[in-house]
This record gives C-alpha cells, structure tokens and sequence, in this order.
C-alpha cells in the first residue's frame, strides 16, 4: 500500500532558547498549512496549548500581492500570460498571526478536537466544554463525564454504570463523523465511544459504550471511511474496534501487535505506544511508541514497515542504533508526506577518547512514501500491471514500451501456455500482457510527471493505467494529463483554462484507448462525465460530455460499461461504445439501468469501492447460456470492509419478456445484496474468459489485511453433467502469502506486490563529522518489486476440503505454467513439515492425500526427491511412509530414463540404507550413464562409489551430521571427507605454452590415483566397470563413444588399450569397422571424379598432390584458434577430444622413422561446430596468418601450375573429407592407438583419413621385432577384406589402395618370413569372438559387487549389447541439475 522512499528531509527549525523546541504539529483540514507549536512560540508551515487557557489566534493574509516566494520567469514565457489561481497556486502566502482572544478554563488541558463548527476540550478536572470558533461558550455548560452513563452496549438498560470517581478525566479523543460520536481514553486505561442519543449535545443526551477487557489505553486514532477505533495500549500493541450496527456495542476488530516471530529481540520491549495517526486516504495507520521507532499497517492488520529490525535498528558494522523517538507527528497532503518532530534525547558518543554528551536537538523531519494507486483508483484492481504514485512521478512495473506491444502469446514463456481463446470483443483491448512483460526485471519503469502540469496541480490525487500498460493518466488539483509509454511524451491540456475549470471528483479509468472521468465544471457548477479520446488533442472541443445528477465518488470500467457511484448513494450503469461522426472519432455513453442503495448505506464516504463483475453464484448459468457468463452479473461493493454482492435477478418473468425495441438492452433489476466476507481492502476480477482455466478467471480475490487472501473459487460439474442442487456451486478459500498483494495474473496463479528495502550510506561518513547526519541515522529506502506463487495454497484447501477432483482440474488446468513443478513441490513440503512436527496426533493426515494427488502428474518423482532433498533427514520417514520406498522410486527412475532424478534418490538411499545397498544402486546408475554418456554423473558416480568405500561403517547412519546434505544437498557430502581425486582431463591448463610431455601417460581414474592401499578394493571395483564399459565400446566399434568416455571421465585409454591389444582392442572386420566409423564421424564415403583416368596419381605427379592434399589435411590440425579463457564448467560438458601436433615438416619420401608429435587433450567448449579447442602448436616459417586462423602453406605449392584436371581431382578430395572436428578427434585417437601399439585401428583410421604417410609409417613399425605376427596377419587379412568390398561395393577407395599397394606387398613378405620364423615356437593363437562371448558371460555371473574374481582383473570382455545405430551428436549434451555443487577438488 504505502512504501517508503529515499531518506527523510530535515526541515531548517530557526532554534533559540529550549522553550522553543518545537513539541506539536497539527494540519489544517486541506494538509496544506501546517501549525508547529513550542512552549513559547507558534510557527505555521506551508506544506510544499497548556495550562489552563486556550487562546485563539486569527490568520490573516497580508493585503495587496504580497508573497514569501514567488518564483520569477523569464519574460515571454508561457507562464507569465495569465494562468488563473497562478498566485495561490505557485507563491508561499505571507500570513500573520495575530491574538484575538484568551480563554481560561480553570484546568489544564488534555485534548483538543475540533467538530464542525466547535471546538471540543476536555479538562483535567473531568470536564468537556464545548466552545464556538470566536470563542464563545454560548451559554452551554460543560459537560461532567461523571454524569455520563457507560454500559457494554446500546440495547442494555438506558441508565448504564457512571464513572463514578472524581479524579476520571479524558486523556485522549477524537471525533468520528461517519460513527457520529468520540472515541476517548481515559486517565485510568479504560477506553470508550461516547455517542449523542439524539442531536442536542447535552449531558442527559450523552451515553458511553466500553469494552470490558481495555485497561491501559494510551491515545486513540479513528478512521472513518472504516468506521475503525485504534487504541494504542501500555503494552505496546494497538486493539482496533468497531460498533456493531445492531447492539451498539464494541467489537474488537484486529489487533496490530509486533510478534516475537518477527522481532525476537525488540518483542514486548517498545514501551507503550504513543501515537497513532490514520493517513488522508484511511488505507493505512502509522504507530510509535514510548521507545521510539514507527510502524507502518494497512487497515486491516498487515505490516508493511518497520523501523525496530535491520538497517534501521543497526549499523553496517552490526551495532545498535537507538530508535527514532517521536513526540507528534501529522499526514501530509495525500499522505506522501509525514510530518514528524523528533524527540529529545542525549547519548554519549566518543570522539577519540573523549566521552562528551550530545544533546540532540528536536527537530522538524518529513518522511516520503509513495503508495499503491488502489488506495485511491480502486477501479485498477482489474488491472494485472502494479502502479504506484509518488508526488512527482509513477512506478511501473510494465517492462519497456517495445516489449508490451507484443501480444501475450509471444512471451517469453509462451512455449507452456496453451492458445488462448480470442476475447468476444473484436478489438482485442481485453488480451493480458505478457507474463515475462509483468514479472520481468526488479527494476521498476519511472515516469517523471510533467513539470509544467505539477507546478499548478501539485499533489497528483489519481493515476491510471491503460490495459497494455502503454499509456498513463494523472489528475493533480485540477484537470488531469496523460503519457505514452511508446513515445515517451507527456500530453496537457491546450487551454490552461479548461483544465482549471474541472476538478476530478470519482477518480478516472481507461476504456481502450479513452479516458473515463468525473468531474465537477466549476464555471457551470455542474457534475459531469466526461469522456476524452487519447489520440486527439487534450480539449473539451473532441471531450464527450454527460452531464450528472450528484457528485460522483467512485467509478469503474467493465467490458463496455461503466458504473457509477454518486453522494446521493446510488449506482448508475452506462454503456460506452466507439463513434466515428467524420473525422472525429469520439465515445458515445447512455445510462443503462440506475439502482439506489440508501437503504443499505449510512454514509456514502463508507463505500471503498464499487465494481461490475460477471461472477455470480449460479455456475448453471455458464453452462446453459454461454453468452450471459459474461455479461455483468453483479456488482461488488466494499462498504468499509464488508464485501456486498448484488447479483441479477433472473427469478422473474423478465427474461420471457419480448422486447419492443430491440437496439435497446432490457437490464435485470438487481437481487437484494448478500454480504460475502468481512475486513476486505482490496478486491480483483477480471473481465477475460478461458476454457482453459476458467476455475481461476471466474474466480473473485480479496485482500484482507493480516489475516491474508481470500478467493472465492467456482466448483464446477464433471464432464458438464447437471449438479445437485444442495450441493455448493461456489467456495471461499482463505490462504496466507507473505507479501503485500498489489496485482492479481489470473491465468499466470501469482499476485503481484511491492516491499521496502533499505540500503545504508552510514559508512561513507566518519563518526565525528556525522553526528547528526540523517544518511548516518537513516538507511535509503527502495521499493523492490516482488511476486508470489499461490497455487498450492488453493490446491491444499481443496484437498482438505475432499475436494480433490477440482484441485485436479484446477492443476490439470495450470500444468503448462513454468513453475508448476515448484507449485507441488511447495505444496508437499508445506505439509509435510506441518504434520511430521505436529506434537498432538493427526486423526486424518493430508500428506497421504497430497501424496497421491502429485502422482496424477509426470514430475512425481522429481518432486518427491526436490521435496526430501530440501527437507531434514528425521522427517524423511515420515514422507517415504506416504510416497512409497525410496528403492522402488529409485528403480523407477532408473526405468523412466531420468537419470538426474535418480542419482537424487541415491543420495536418500546412502542416508537410509547400510552402504552394500547403496552400492549397489549406484552401480545400476554408473553402469547406465556410462550406456547414455552422461559424463558429469559419471563423474559424481566415481566420487560417490569412492566414499562408500573409503571406510563407511556397514549400518545406516541414525542421524544426520551437520555435515550430511541437508536442504543444501547435493555432493557436498564428500567435500568434507578426505578423498583425493582425480586431476581429471578438465584440470589441465588450457594454455599453449606449457604442453611438453607426450600422450603416453595421461592422469586417470585407473593412473596413479589408486595407490592408497585403503582404497584399492574399491578403485578396483570403479575400474572394473570403466574398463568393461570400455571394452563393450571397442567391441561395438563406437570409437567416437570411447574418446568420449576417455576424455571425460580422464580414463586411461593406452595403458588399458596395450593389455587389450590382442583381446578387445583387436579388429574383428576391417569392414564392418570402417563403415561404423564412417557413420559415427559422419565422414563421406569416397566417389571416383569423371576424369579419373588422367589422375595426376598415375603420372608422376604423385609427390605434389600429395603433399598438397597432406597440408589440407594437416590444416585443421594445425588450424585451431587458442582458447585459454574456457571455463571449466564449459570445459567439462563437452568431450575432449583434440590434439595439436608439434608438426615438423617431414618430407613423404624420407617419412620412414616413427614420427614424435606432442598431443594436448582439452574438453571443447560447447559452442557448437565453433568450438574452440586449445592445442599447441610450432608453426613453420611457412606458416601464415590467415583471417585469426592458422593455414598453412607449403612452400613449392605457390609455384606450382596446376591443371583442370589436378584441380578437380584436389575438390573431388575436399568434397570427400568429413567434418573438421571428426578429423581432429580421428587423429586424436591414431595417435592414442599409435602409443597403444594397435596397428591394426591405427591402419583402419589411416584408411579413413586416406592417408597414405600413415600406412607407411605404421608398417615401418611393423619391421621392428616386437610386433605381434598374429596382429600383422590381421592386418593383412583385414586389408584384402578391405579391398575386396572397395571392388564390389565402394570403388571410391580404389584409388587409395592403388597407392598403397607397394607397402602392402611388403607387408605380406614380412608376415610371411614371420610365419616361416614362428614355426619354431609356440603359436599363441588369438581370440576368437565365441571364446569372448563365453567369458564374459563366465566371469559377470561370478562378479559380485564387493569381490572381484581375478579372471575378471585380467580383462575380459562384455557380452556386447545390441545397439542401434544411431549418430551420436557431436557434442554431449551438458547435465543440468542444480542440486549437483561440487567440485574436483
């Protein structure tokens, strides 16, 4: 409602002697002067009484043109050509106090109340004297309060008890006018309302209501529009009262107190409250007490500030602040302002080390607030956007211009929301704004009001905002001005004159692109309704304008109808429609229907607000006749706190009726009113209708102070059947949210709000030189915006209410919204936490309920681990008793492929069970991320499988740790364990510098991380797994699968590889091989060009081209941009999969030695194919810097003339080449298979590459004596297989192995001698796939989980699944969870 703005002001008080401290401060009833008083002077204040006598002063204005201030213009300017009231308005009036009269009245004075034309004193010696203005007692005589009888209420016997003692006097009064009576406090505590029976105000015709339970009032403030009494207490809370209409009586309304919950520290030690003032608009009241500090409450009870707590209360350097004491304090006009005098009070402040004492002077402070735009326009509450009005400027919650002009299904959330219907009206003014426009940033959109409009119309009064949020209207004193977001202009009235001509009286409101408003003409002293188009000048020449019978006080908009409420306590309708006569389009408005309300309202000042609605209580009505659902069927009136519903009333025989003129709408008088709820501030509905969610459009929301929300929700049949008519078709659903709400999104389940934050500037200032610095005593007050989910609130109530098939629909309706998961999630842990503390027994829990309700939805499981996860480990028997075993949600996930959620439920499991059954439920999920190639949870498998490990005792634990993953879980959990981990592939420096070492031993889970001897059953354990995941790979040929693992889990692929040369890592089909990779590298089989008869291959060319295509091939090699700035988060969620060679320029025919290239492994950025890779690399003198990419050109090439047909042979090879990226990791893995000694992949990959230097190098190593004869035969056997498909199936390789004919045949003469050589010894025969298969299936029955048999240590291989053949995309995708904190340490 009110909110705090920036730091209060400091009025300069001209301060001589101590009696002229300044004590009191008191406005005029127009807040535009106000009177300080001192014991020895009386000062009067522009806004932009003791011992015995009262004296009267009269104010006179000096004569002639005689001002304070004036403010002085340039000539000519648009100011000086004669505004009129440009004097009062923009001048300080000179005024004189002069003393007219003194009156003595025998005893000092305690209270002071004007009414009407008397002023009303009451004295120490228990009288009441009323006395004229010119100060006159008219001969009445005052009045003894021992006279006056007091009972409980009106109805009891007419002669009450008295007071009956003679020292009884008032303390403190206040008149109320709508209640037509004082409430008082007396000296004693008690506090009462004493009414006049009848007109005359005389003793006999006086008479006292009082609460019995009241014994330590202090002061008392009355708020009219509410018809409220608030009494401070002794103890420091306020008890609010109102009068039953029917008895008289007081009724304790709500109490206003600070709760220990809220202010453990300051609770029940503010002293007794001092003073209480309600603000202009009676929306809000403002309380302090005996000890300082203010507190800020809405009408009914909500707390909206409080300076007891935070950065009031405390320094930046944590130490206490003493309170504000305040010894009077008075609204402002419109209550922007608060006019406080603070208190005297000295304390010690050291300067050094010298203690002296400050005394601190009283002195005049004005605190700024700006308030929401429904304390004084309630007929925004059907708007969704949140305004709020300061005195010179507006706080919008809209995003940008730019952004609202796109309708709502092109938000930013628009994937989860269903089609809306088009509105029925055509113009689409009725569509809602997007929900990323509303919620948006924290930032609020700031408009400054104009100037030129303020400097005569100063305080704005009323605002109002469009339904796009595009365009803004303000009315100040007179007239009104309006703004355009899009065009970021201010738009006034031509004629200065007309718009001091109008005042608006009932507030204004926005009907498409019109302005609504009342207003009175002070020319013709008449009230009117006037309509203004946006587009055209702001004139009353293209105004339309109706005149009015009374004053109107409030107005609303709803659809194409406007209602109306006038002084003389009627509601008049009017239908408004769109008008084209020529060039001027203007607003056509006729009065539909008038209803009078004086039989059921005592005062009109009382009704807060009056809206048209189309909620009704008969849901029979949508159903029947669609069309009447959204017609207006009742009107909504607050009657100071009382919500009143007036519905139509279709009992009669009207709707038979066949009306005469068609054109005119036949209206249905309306029923007698129904009172829906009590305490009620703030009412939303809206006019849209949605299939979808008609449960939350057709709804009615009430804000009701402290006691929260309210929503008043249709129950509606299933499958459209007909509904009982007992049964209820409508429910009143009462929910708590934490903030203040502002704004209802129907659709979106939110309300919308605003709350104070402070920020401090203390430390910018030293103690000496700041004593008295307001920035030093003061945080700086923002207004942030805030919203609030309110969903699972309305879904628990209806489930506690066994209204479960309408929370389904309700939920079922909203489960495309981007929070729902957290609406369940909430709704579970509401619950649960109520119920698992609950000290008395729970005959009929919710959470069984709750928990059967959140699996109708898909996200059950998620939910129930997000729930437990952020829950205590000692209620987690208690959710798993209602939500089922956490090993079966477990296997359910597991089975559902949701692995993320799993490896939750593991971390439930590891806290629940001994560790044997967590170790196995980790292994299913190690075994099926390492299948899906889900790298991070592998990751975090490793680490969890290793804590089990590392010494965990064999039984649960019974409580948790302060340690254990509590709401922060996640792995952080093994943080706090000593287990060293790997430094994986992610923790290598991404610089280019510091990469000497080869690739021959890289660090790795199975490296030398293993050399604990406490750990070393269950790294042997981890290892296992890795290596039969790796074997199952090679057997598949997914060797894109297997650099992958390698890289991301740091595996140590050539030491396992060497072991496996002759067993896994062996080449079964060279075909089958050659295809697989060619499908997984996505790299193009090769074609044969048209002229390949004249291949420069077959001439003596060959050495040229070749080593052209060589530096093409070689580039990407070498063409890799250096990236050091990668994160490692972005490091980790790619594979790692390049290498920059140091690449000397070796000439093809003298490449026989083995070549020695440094490899760099680096996790690729995710960036798609842009990756950046970090590598290292020399670049030859004939390298050159092309574009930021490293190309390389060989030196003869430039000089070389080549001819048509090379050059179409060199793009048929460009053509046939994959992409760069495959090419980088192809070469990755020949050179890890070329360290393995594999020659038989190194040859397959060669083949792929085309590559003849490769070949060559490869069987240069074959001439050594330690290679294999079985692997050389393989070899041979695999390249004939090889050449045999490229005969018959793919003669694109022909070419290729032409080339590499020579070296093949040297290959067969070396495997041949080996053969003859080998005859002698023992022949180690090789494995055959049966053998494999067997095994495998051998030693998997014998492993169990903890012991692991040695046959299995030695390697053997997996029975290999069948797998589809799927292209794998180049990048994993990254994990997202963001339970998952933890990091390689």
């Amino acid at each position: 409602m009110y909110f705090l703005s920036g730091w209060p002001k400091r009025l300069l008080c001209p301060l001589g002697s101590p009696a002229e401290a300044p004590f009191h401060v008191q406005s005029d009833p127009q807040r535009a002067f106000f009177a300080v008083l001192a014991p020895a002077r009386l000062s009067i204040w522009y806004s932009r009484t003791a011992n015995g006598y009262i004296l009267f002063f009269h104010i006179t204005s000096t004569r002639g043109d005689k001002y304070l201030y004036e403010p002085v213009y340039p000539k000519g300017s648009p100011q000086m050509k004669g505004t009129p009231h440009f004097k009062e308005e923009q001048c300080a009036p000179a005024l004189n106090l002069e003393m007219k009269k003194i009156l003595d009245l025998q005893a000092p004075i305690m209270s002071l109340q004007s009414v009407l034309e008397d002023l009303l004193v009451a004295t120490s010696d228990g009288l009441l004297h009323l006395i004229h203005w010119e100060g006159m007692t008219n001969g009445r005589k005052a009045i003894n309060l021992c006279t006056v009888p007091f009972s409980v209420d009106l109805q009891s016997s007419r002669v009450g008890s008295f007071l009956g003692f003679s020292d009884v006097h008032i303390r403190d009064m206040e008149y109320c006018a709508t209640l037509d009576g004082f409430a008082v406090v007396f000296n004693d505590g008690k506090v009462g309302f004493i009414t006049p029976v009848s007109s005359r105000f005389t003793a006999e015709q006086l008479h006292g209501v009082w609460p019995q339970d009241v014994l330590d009032g202090t002061c008392v403030a009355v708020n009219n529009k509410y018809r409220l009494m608030a009494f401070g207490c002794a103890s420091g809370c306020v008890q609010v009262y109102t009068i039953d209409n029917t008895t008289g009586a007081m009724l304790l309304s709500h109490k206003l107190e600070l709760t220990a919950k809220q202010y453990p520290d300051i609770w029940n030690k503010t002293g007794a409250v001092k003073l209480i003032r309600w603000s202009p608009d009676n929306s809000v009241i403002i309380v302090t007490w005996e000890y300082g500090g203010l507190s800020l409450w809405s009408v009914f009870g909500a707390q909206l500030i409080c300076t007891l707590g935070g950065d009031f209360a405390y320094r930046s350097d944590g130490t206490k602040k003493d309170p504000l004491k305040i010894n009077s304090m008075s609204w402002g006009a419109e209550g922007y302002h608060l006019w406080v005098i603070s208190g005297f009070d000295s304390q010690n402040i050291s300067v050094g080390s010298d203690l002296r004492s400050i005394v601190k002077q009283p002195s005049i402070l004005l605190f700024q607030f700006i308030k929401s735009v429904l304390t004084v326009n309630p007929c925004m509450s059907s708007q969704e956007q949140v305004l709020l009005q300061g005195e010179d400027r507006l706080y919008l919650n809209c995003g940008e211009a730019s952004q609202t002009q796109n309708p709502r299904s092109s938000s930013a959330h628009s994937e989860y929301k269903p089609s809306r219907e088009k509105s029925p009206f055509a113009d689409g003014g009725l569509e809602s704004q997007g929900l990323s426009t509303l919620l948006g940033h924290r930032h609020w959109h700031v408009v400054q009001i104009s100037s030129t409009y303020l400097e005569s119309n100063w305080p704005i009064r009323f605002s109002a905002i469009d339904k796009l949020g595009q365009n803004i209207a303000v009315v100040g004193k007179f007239g009104f001005a309006h703004y355009s977001l899009l065009t970021k202009k201010w738009k006034l009235f031509g004629n200065i004159t007309q718009e001091q001509n109008m005042i608006v009286t009932g507030g204004l409101a926005w009907w498409n692109d019109f302005m609504v408003l009342a207003c009175y003409n002070l020319s013709d002293h008449q009230e009117e309704l006037r309509v203004y188009l946006r587009t055209s000048n702001l004139d009353n020449a293209f105004a339309h304008v109706t005149k009015a019978q009374a004053e109107t006080l409030l107005l609303s908009v709803f659809r194409d109808m406007i209602i109306v409420f006038r002084a003389d306590c009627s509601i008049c309708l009017y239908s408004i429609e769109r008008k084209s006569d020529g060039p001027n389009t203007t607003a056509g408005i006729q009065v539909l229907q008038e209803v009078s309300m004086s039989r059921y309202i005592p005062h009109p000042f009382l009704v807060v607000s009056v809206t048209l609605t189309s909620v009704s209580t008969e849901n029979g009505i949508t159903l029947k006749m669609p069309q009447q659902a959204r017609d207006a069927e009742s009107i909504m009136l607050n009657l100071a706190g009382q919500l009143i519903m007036m519905q139509r009333d279709r009992s009669g025989p009207q709707i038979r009726e066949k009306d005469s003129n068609p054109n005119q709408r036949k209206l249905l008088p309306f029923c007698p009113p129904v009172v829906l709820a009590q305490s009620v501030e703030n009412v939303w509905t809206t006019c849209r209708a949605s299939k979808q969610k008609r449960h939350l459009l057709e709804a009615l929301w009430l804000s009701c102070g402290g006691a929260g929300m309210k929503v008043w929700l249709p129950l509606f049949p299933r499958d459209h059947r007909k509904p009982h008519s007992f049964l209820s078709q409508r429910i009143m659903l009462p929910f708590h949210i934490n903030i203040y709400p502002l704004a209802v999104l129907f659709e979106d389940a939110l309300v919308l709000g605003a709350v104070n934050d402070t920020l401090l500037y203390d430390s910018l200032y030293t103690r000496n030189s700041a004593r008295e610095q307001l920035e030093v005593l003061f945080p700086f007050c923002v207004v942030e915006r805030t919203s609030q989910i309110y969903l699972h609130h309305i879904l628990r109530q209806l489930l506690v209410r066994n209204l479960g098939e309408q929370a389904l629909l309700l939920a079922q309706s909203c489960a495309g919204l981007p929070y729902f998961p957290h609406v369940l999630e909430l709704m579970l842990h509401e619950v649960l936490e109520e119920e698992a503390t609950s000290r008395e027994p729970i005959p009929d829990p919710l959470l069984p309920t709750v928990a059967k309700f959140i699996t109708e939805f898909p996200l059950f499981l998620q939910t129930v681990v997000h729930c437990a996860r952020k829950t205590e480990y000692a209620l987690w028997n208690y959710l798993f008793a209602a939500v089922g075993n956490p090993k079966d949600l477990f296997e359910e996930c597991l089975m559902a492929q949701d692995l993320d959620t799993a490896a939750s439920y593991l971390i439930i499991l590891q806290n629940m069970e001994v560790p044997a059954v967590s170790r196995q439920h980790a292994t299913l999920l190690f075994n099926t991320a390492l299948e899906q190639g889900k790298w991070d949870l592998c990751r975090h498998m490793i680490r969890f499988l290793k804590a089990i490990g590392s010494g965990e005792s064999e039984t649960p634990p019974s409580t948790p740790t302060a340690q254990e993953p509590s709401s922060s879980g996640g792995f952080e959990f093994f943080r706090n364990r000593s287990i060293s981990l790997s430094q994986s592939a992610e923790n290598v420096p991404p610089s280019k510098f510091s990469l000497q070492k080869t690739l021959s031993m890289p660090s790795g889970p199975s490296g030398k991380r293993w050399s604990r001897d406490s750990d070393c059953a269950e790294n042997m354990y981890i290892d296992m797994m890795l290596w039969r995941h790796a074997r199952r790979l090679l057997e598949d040929v997914r060797l894109k699968d297997l650099g992958c693992f390698a890289a991301q889990l740091g595996f140590e692929l050539i030491g396992w590889l060497c072991k496996e040369r002759t067993r896994a890592a062996r080449v079964d089909n060279f075909v089958i091989a050659l295809k697989r990779l060619h499908k997984d590298f996505l790299w193009p089989l090769p074609i044969i060009p048209a002229s390949s008869i004249s291949s420069p291959f077959k001439n003596g060319k060959y050495r040229t081209g070749e080593q052209l295509l060589k530096s093409q091939s070689a580039d990407p090699f070498l063409s890799l941009e250096v990236d050091t700035g990668i994160s490692d988060i972005q490091r980790s969620q790619s594979w790692l999969g390049s290498i920059g060679p140091t690449h000397h320029e070796i000439d093809t025919a003298s490449s026989h030695g083995p070549q020695m290239q440094d490899a760099f492994l680096s996790p690729l950025s995710n960036k798609g194919d842009e990756c950046s890779i970090g590598s290292a690399t020399d670049l030859t003198e004939s390298s050159s810097m092309v574009d930021g990419d490293w190309t390389m050109v060989d030196e003869n090439f430039s000089t070389l003339s080549l001819t048509q047909s090379e050059l179409e042979h060199i793009s048929m090879e460009l053509a046939s080449k994959g992409p760069h990226k495959s090419q980088i990791q192809l070469r990755y893995l020949l050179h890890i298979f070329m360290e393995a000694g594999c020659l038989d992949w190194c040859i397959v990959i060669g083949l792929i590459l085309r590559e003849s230097s490769v070949i060559s190098q490869i069987l240069v190593i074959t001439q050594s004596s330690e290679v294999d004869g079985e692997m050389l035969q393989n070899i041979k056997t695999g390249l004939h297989a090889v050449d045999r498909w490229a005969s018959t199936d793919c003669p694109g390789y022909k070419p290729f192995l032409n080339i590499i004919k020579p070296q093949l045949q040297k290959l067969s003469e070396i495997t041949e001698e080996q053969v003859q050589s080998d005859a002698f010894q023992p022949i180690t025969v090789g494995k055959t796939p049966e053998q494999t298969s067997t095994r495998a299936e051998e030693s998997r029955g014998s492993s169990g989980h903890g012991n692991i048999p040695q046959g299995e240590i030695g390697g053997c291989s997996m029975v290999s699944r069948k797998e589809d053949d799927t292209i794998r995309a180049e990048e994993e995708e990254p994990f997202e969870d963001g339970t998952y904190d933890c990091s390689v340490s």
